[in-house]
């Protein structure tokens, strides 16, 4: 070869070197860069020195059979422990050495079947960890009656590797405390969403069934990973056509995917669906063919999905068809449909959001006054799906007081995980002390400690059937839900559900540890940002007890100016209620008398002035301007100070995050400043706006340390926030 070849040659060799190095870091920074698509599933390598301070090793997974759900669970594991402890990890048929992982059934694994532990007591979804030996062999073995009682094992035992929990001599069993753990979709044929804020449906009608998007299994795998267990996936404002023939199939390529992870598929019947499908004159749940045809419809949508979950129904609500559109109640509707389910073991999940417009009505009274009286007459497969709240999911409320007023019903709570009232996907706020608070609630139904969670779970009433609902926050987005701390909101609605007595604290510590970072000084600033943050929201925005106070139709920022709609109970100042006297509704005897729905002493202290949680004040209580606070001031100072703490807390917030800059990934970390910037205007316009307007009745200065508005009431009447 010429050297003149010789030199062009190593030209080229040089050259291709250094396109492939350049290609390479392309390659790693696109790999690297985060954009929260893998949610707290991420598997990232854990400090070396821990798990050599448990000398921890897992080296083999051992799943001796085969399934949907097994492959799942051996596919979970090898990669979950082979990324967090930063070695290969093998599938294996069988224990070779230390540190294997064995899982399954008795059924399923002869190894197990061979320990002969008593795992009766985990019922169907339970789960047992425990470090033994196996001949000479240390071994950890996840043992359960059903396969996805092991996959809820596996996910157990990746979240202690996640959260750095010793796990090298463990001894635990779990099982849900609730039975049914669901999300509810507010998910349209079209792709939209109603109150969601993480862009279209992950379910693509148009291309279902043919071709189903992959990224349906991730969402499975994260549901399961929390263990929830059912997803309605049709809007409760339903459209009949969820209902034929052609989309039953659809939804039929969903419940596969989502079949080895344990979910059943739910769907939202539309009550007139029997006019609108079956071509009859009526709906009826009285007339014989209308009831014929549910049952039919039934058949067919169990031939086509055998597991399928049941109907979840808004009926006679907001518009929508229902029984009492032919002068029957929710008992006869629910019923009907019942029937038509039973033979499959099927369950109706009946909501309760009902309420009537009628001339001087308290709407936070209605679903008692219409569903209460039939307390013992819903059949043994409805759950009443109940709100948390009177209202509808404001910032803040107090407990429904259906729960515990029906002893002989199946209650299931039903929360809101999409931020319709909260600043949509632009607000950091942690829900888990929101539901906390909720659950926690003492209700006095039997006495001292009646909790909802008690309710919920059955244990006061020996209820059979349990549940909860949690209303989606999920999206086409990448990272799932709009705002990377939106997709904690997920997680601890599925860890609530399973567990209801979990603390606020450790849900955000573990969230926090799998999916930003175990640095102890930045867990602790986000455990105590997350903690804080929906106090904060509730002073900002709805302080006091406000409610409902929201711009009409999107509710997203302030207006409570706001009386424009056809329905005094769709105005904001029909629940405020400000005149030059004071602010708020009177729920006592002197107004509407809402509060005799709770027990006493709840009932007694909700309805005492002096003695009612100054955080529900004004729900309750109509109260003067200068009404004497507990800590000495007037109520209107009382007020204003909580819209200046509110916006007070964002600013922290933000100098808090942008303190963590060298520990959080960049791109997550750019993403949340710039939501956290947004929820600082966000929380200055509600502050001015609020106090402003309310400012025109209480004819009273701002306290001291109070900002003033540098916008007028008529600017602000005259545009809603954009968000």
């Amino acid at each position: 070869m010429k050297k003149g070849n010789q030199v062009s040659q190593r030209s080229r060799n040089s050259l291709a070197a250094c396109l492939a190095l350049v290609l390479q870091l392309l390659i790693g920074a696109t790999i690297q860069a985060e954009d929260g698509y893998r949610l707290w599933l991420r598997y990232d390598p854990l400090p070396k020195a821990w798990a050599d301070t448990y000398r921890l090793r897992v080296n083999s997974v051992v799943v001796q059979s085969n399934s949907a759900t097994l492959d799942a669970i051996r596919t979970e594991l090898v990669n979950g422990c082979g990324g967090l402890l930063g070695s290969a990890v093998a599938a294996a048929e069988s224990v070779d050495r230390d540190g294997a992982l064995v899982v399954g059934t008795p059924k399923s694994s002869p190894l197990i079947a061979s320990l002969k532990w008593p795992l009766a007591n985990l019922g169907a979804e339970g789960f047992q960890i425990r470090s033994v030996k196996l001949g000479a062999r240390d071994v950890t073995v996840i043992a359960a009656n059903s396969e996805i009682g092991a996959l809820y094992g596996a996910f157990h035992f990746l979240r202690l590797l996640q959260t750095q929990q010793p796990i090298n001599n463990l001894n635990l069993s779990q099982k849900p405390r609730l039975q049914l753990r669901m999300l509810n979709h507010w998910d349209n044929l079209d792709g939209s969403i109603e109150r969601g804020y993480a862009g279209q449906s992950l379910w693509n009608w148009r291309e279902l069934p043919d071709k189903v998007d992959p990224r349906l299994r991730d969402y499975a795998r994260a549901n399961a990973s929390i263990g929830i267990n059912g997803t309605a996936i049709n809007n409760v404002n339903s459209n009949s056509r969820s209902l034929s023939a052609d989309y039953l199939r659809k939804a039929a390529a969903i419940a596969d995917v989502f079949r080895p992870y344990g979910i059943k598929v739910f769907l939202s019947a539309r009550f007139s669906a029997p006019i609108e499908l079956g071509g009859l004159k009526t709906a009826d749940p009285f007339d014989p063919e209308v009831a014929a045809w549910w049952k039919k419809k039934a058949d067919e949508i169990y031939r086509v999905i055998p597991d399928f979950g049941g109907f979840l129904v808004k009926a006679n609500s907001e518009g929508q068809p229902g029984p009492r559109t032919y002068n029957r109640n929710h008992v006869d509707g629910a019923n009907m449909l019942a029937a038509a389910v039973a033979p499959h073991n099927g369950i109706v999940v009946w909501r309760a959001f009902v309420y009537d417009a009628k001339d001087g009505y308290d709407r936070a009274a209605a679903a008692y006054d219409n569903l209460q009286p039939f307390d013992g007459k819903f059949a043994p497969n409805v759950l009443l799906q109940v709100k948390n709240g009177p209202i509808d999911f404001q910032p803040r409320e107090p407990f429904h007081p259906l729960f515990g007023a029906m002893p002989k019903t199946q209650l299931m709570p039903e929360l809101q995980i999409t931020q319709e009232y909260l600043g949509f996907s632009n607000h950091l706020v942690f829900l888990a002390p929101m539901w906390r608070e909720f659950l926690d609630a003492d209700t006095f139904a039997k006495g001292k400690g009646s909790t909802v969670t008690k309710i919920a779970d059955g244990s006061l009433y020996q209820q059979k059937l349990t549940g909860i609902a949690g209303v989606a926050n999920t999206g086409s987005d990448r990272n799932w839900s709009g705002h990377h701390f939106a997709q904690a909101n997920w997680y601890a609605f599925g860890r609530l559900a399973w567990n209801p007595d979990l603390s606020s604290k450790q849900i955000a510590g573990e969230w926090i540890r799998a999916t930003f970072t175990s640095d102890a000084k930045a867990v602790a600033t986000l455990t105590r940002l997350m903690l804080e943050s929906h106090e904060a929201v509730v002073d900002y925005m709805t302080p006091l007890g406000l409610h409902h106070i929201m711009w009409g139709g999107h509710h997203y920022g302030p207006a409570p100016w706001w009386n424009k709609e056809r329905r005094d109970d769709w105005n904001p100042t029909y629940y405020h209620r400000a005149d030059e006297k004071g602010l708020g509704f009177d729920r006592t005897k002197t107004g509407s008398d809402s509060v005799s729905q709770y027990f006493p002493p709840v009932r007694d202290r909700f309805a005492d002035l002096r003695a009612c949680p100054e955080n529900l004040l004004v729900w309750f209580h109509h109260v003067p301007w200068d009404h004497r606070m507990k800590s000495g001031r007037i109520f209107w100072d009382e007020l204003a100070l909580h819209y200046q703490r509110g916006v007070n807390w964002v600013r922290a917030a933000r100098k808090d995050w942008d303190s963590l800059a060298n520990v959080i990934d960049a791109e997550r970390h750019e993403a949340v400043a710039r939501k956290l910037a947004i929820q600082e205007r966000d929380a200055i316009y509600w502050r001015d706006a609020c106090l402003l307007y309310f400012q025109t009745f209480s004819k009273r200065p701002l306290p001291e340390g109070v900002e003033k508005s540098q916008k007028t009431l008529d600017e602000f009447k005259a545009k809603s926030l954009a968000w």
